[in-house]
């Protein structure tokens, strides 16, 4: 998913980029990077790991400047290589340009070939290099006539933040795909992130959601907004379910009362008798709470969670991923011992987690473990930016919701029902991706269809 985050400031930001990251950190957790415009040049610092293993004092005295931006990177397009990591920087027609981007092009591939029988190079594997290569390639003295162009080129999902010499520059794909917000504080300082923590943590006013299809630039005169055309909203609901921080607001859906009111809903939809309603931490845990309010069963914490862990998801390989989940969390012998125990969880995609879990759940001494799942099936590859590229890794593609059960492990399993879920936003219309639940792609993903 990646997280991106921009600052134009009158004082250094480095060390603000710094924590805005580490807000961000739960969006991906391979690489991160910061580069700032130091008034003279641009200063470029990245590496694999975490923000806080790749960043110190001595990082904080090269990185010197008002206008900076950050990324944390969660691979999709493009291995976990540190080449792939982010910012890119290039130099162009006697210019810096330095972006950062979060989502996937669903056409980089062909781009890419185009721009290479040019004759231009490249140093990376990853689609954010066919956005930079374009924006310099387009540029002719107005960077945002460069970007309307790139934006008319490339198809997919983007959120982008972008440096080019003293402005700091943004644009969000027509369909919204991907979150991006924009905050500016009292003393003139505009902040704009994948969430609103950073927004918040720092100190902004005035937060909105960046438009779909809205090209912002920030300069020394303040903000300006432009659009390459109209939007197609097709917010990621799947940002609601797992990704987002609890805390966010984006797009008018915050993903605690959401979270919470699919558990309510999922109550209704899929009653069971149990003695217990437990979380899968974190993400897990608002639907939980709200299945135990809405169904009057106790919630109880039965998983114990190392907060030093990552998120498992978003770990590269099977095998990190397994082991990820027996590091993580831990199941309380104590409460779930001859219990009937509900177990709430945001999403089941590849099934491992939850074998994993059930199976240790019932070694504890648990005596029944139900599932129940806050969001429908995934049934259908991500092209927009989840690392999920083949159906044949998807559980929900290939077997029934019985077959899942026993699959697993759980004496019952049931999803929340897509009306039920979209029930859940609180809105009116219906304004979102659900192509991982239904198949029904916004942007035609022809190039990565495997």
């Amino acid at each position: 998913m990646c997280g991106v985050i921009g600052i134009h400031s009158q004082s250094d930001v480095s060390k603000k980029l710094f924590y805005g990251l580490n807000s961000l950190q739960h969006r991906g957790q391979e690489a991160s990077g910061i580069c700032v415009y130091d008034g003279e040049s641009m200063v470029l610092e990245k590496g694999m790991g975490l923000v806080y293993d790749n960043f110190d004092d001595e990082s904080f005295l090269k990185l010197s400047g008002n206008i900076g931006i950050g990324h944390v990177r969660y691979a999709t397009a493009g291995g976990s290589h540190e080449y792939n990591s982010q910012p890119l920087l290039a130099f162009s027609k006697n210019k810096e340009f330095a972006l950062a981007h979060n989502g996937n092009l669903v056409n980089h591939k062909s781009i890419r070939k185009e721009l290479e029988e040019e004759g231009m190079l490249f140093q990376t594997s990853i689609d954010t290099e066919v956005i930079l290569s374009l924006v310099a390639k387009f540029y002719e003295g107005d960077i945002i006539e460069a970007v309307k162009k790139t934006m008319a080129r490339i198809k997919g999902a983007y959120s982008v933040v972008m440096l080019f010499e003293d402005k700091l520059v943004a644009f969000r794909d027509p369909n919204g795909f991907r979150p991006l917000l924009i905050g500016e504080s009292q003393k003139g300082e505009v902040i704009i992130a994948s969430e609103n923590a950073p927004l918040e943590i720092i100190g902004t006013d005035k937060i909105r959601d960046v438009k779909p299809s809205e090209i912002i630039l920030v300069d020394e005169n303040g903000i300006h907004s432009d659009f390459y055309e109209k939007d197609n909203r097709e917010h990621c609901i799947f940002e609601y379910v797992y990704f987002a921080r609890t805390d966010a607001t984006l797009d008018g859906v915050n993903s605690y009362n959401f979270r919470r009111r699919c558990g309510e809903i999922l109550s209704k939809e899929a009653p069971v008798e149990a003695d217990l309603v437990i979380a899968v931490p974190d993400s897990g845990t608002p639907g939980a709470m709200g299945y135990a309010q809405e169904s009057g069963i106790p919630f109880a914490e039965g998983l114990v969670k190392n907060r030093y862990m990552g998120r498992t998801f978003i770990k590269p390989t099977p095998e990190e991923r397994e082991l990820s989940v027996k590091l993580k969390l831990n199941p309380l012998e104590t409460v779930l011992k001859d219990k009937r125990i509900v177990v709430v969880d945001d999403s089941i995609v590849r099934g491992t987690t939850s074998k994993n879990l059930i199976m240790r759940m019932k070694k504890a001494g648990a005596k029944e473990v139900h599932m129940r799942i806050v969001s429908p099936p995934v049934k259908y590859p991500c092209f927009y930016g989840i690392d999920t590229p083949s159906r044949k890794n998807l559980i929900a593609a290939n077997y029934s919701v019985e077959e899942i059960r026993e699959k697993i492990g759980a004496d019952s399993l049931a999803f929340i029902s897509m009306d039920g879920m979209l029930g859940a936003t609180g809105l009116k219309e219906d304004v979102f991706c659900k192509s991982c639940f239904n198949g029904n792609y916004a942007v035609e993903p022809k190039e990565l269809i495997v």
